[in-house]
C-alpha cells in the first residue's frame, strides 16, 4: 500500500468526498484525485495537514509506520452509522409512545413523552457525530434521509390540530377533514425535498 492508497482508504473510512476532503485541507478537488490517482504526492506541507485531519501520523501517510496501534484499533470502533440506528430507534419509538399514549389518554403528557424520546435520539445523534470516525458524513445523510420523515410528522399534525380541530394530538385525528390535503401536501414537501436533497449529495461522491 502506498501514500495513494492511504490517503483514498482514510477519506473512505471518514466516510467523505474528495471534494469534501478537498475543502476540509483547502486544496482543490482535482488535486485530491491526482493523489488518490498517484499522478502526483502531497508536498510536505499538506502530509501534516493531512495527517492532522485524518488524526494519523505524518510517517504512517509518508511510509505507512502506525504510531501507536492500538489506538487506531479504538478509532476503527467508531462507526457514525451505530449512532444513526440508535438515534432513528429512539426517534421512532418516541413518536409511537406518544400516538399510543395520546389515543389512550389524550393527555398533553403523551406530547411531553414523545418529544423527551425524540430529544434522546437527536442528541445521541449529534454525541455520535462528536466521537466517530468513521462513516460521519454518510452518517448524516442516512440520519436526515430516514429521520425527517419521523422528526417533522408530530409538531406538522399538532399544528394541523390546533389550526383545524382544536385537539393537540400527536397524529391528524379528523383525516376526512378538508384541511387534511394541506397537512399531507406540506409534510410530503418537506420530507421528499429533504430526502432528495440528501440523495443528491450521495450521487454527487
Amino acid at each position: 500500500m502506498n501514500i495513494a492508497d492511504r490517503i483514498q482508504n482514510l477519506r473512505k473510512l471518514k466516510g467523505i468526498s474528495q471534494e469534501e476532503l478537498a475543502d476540509k485541507i483547502g486544496v482543490s478537488r482535482q488535486t485530491v484525485s491526482k493523489w488518490e490517482s498517484e499522478q502526483s504526492i502531497p508536498d510536505i506541507n499538506r502530509v501534516v495537514v493531512l495527517s492532522d485531519f485524518f488524526e494519523v501520523t505524518s510517517d504512517y501517510l509518508l511510509k505507512g509506520i502506525e504510531g501507536n496501534p492500538h489506538e487506531s484499533e479504538k478509532r476503527l470502533e467508531l462507526n457514525a452509522n451505530i449512532f444513526v440506528l440508535i438515534a432513528t430507534a429512539f426517534n421512532f419509538i418516541g413518536l409511537l409512545v406518544a400516538i399510543g399514549l395520546w389515543y389512550e389518554t389524550q393527555e398533553p403528557l403523551a406530547l411531553v413523552a414523545g418529544l423527551i424520546l425524540m430529544t434522546v435520539g437527536c442528541v445521541m445523534f449529534g454525541i455520535g457525530m462528536i466521537y466517530s470516525t468513521q462513516q460521519i458524513e454518510t452518517a448524516k445523510r442516512k440520519f436526515w434521509i430516514i429521520n425527517i420523515w419521523i422528526i417533522t410528522f408530530m409538531p406538522l399534525s399538532v399544528l394541523y390540530n390546533v389550526i383545524f380541530t382544536g385537539f393537540n394530538a400527536p397524529y391528524p385525528v379528523h383525516m376526512y377533514s378538508m384541511a387534511f390535503p394541506i397537512f399531507l401536501l406540506i409534510y410530503l414537501v418537506i420530507c421528499l425535498t429533504v430526502t432528495f436533497v440528501k440523495v443528491k449529495m450521495i450521487d454527487k461522491r
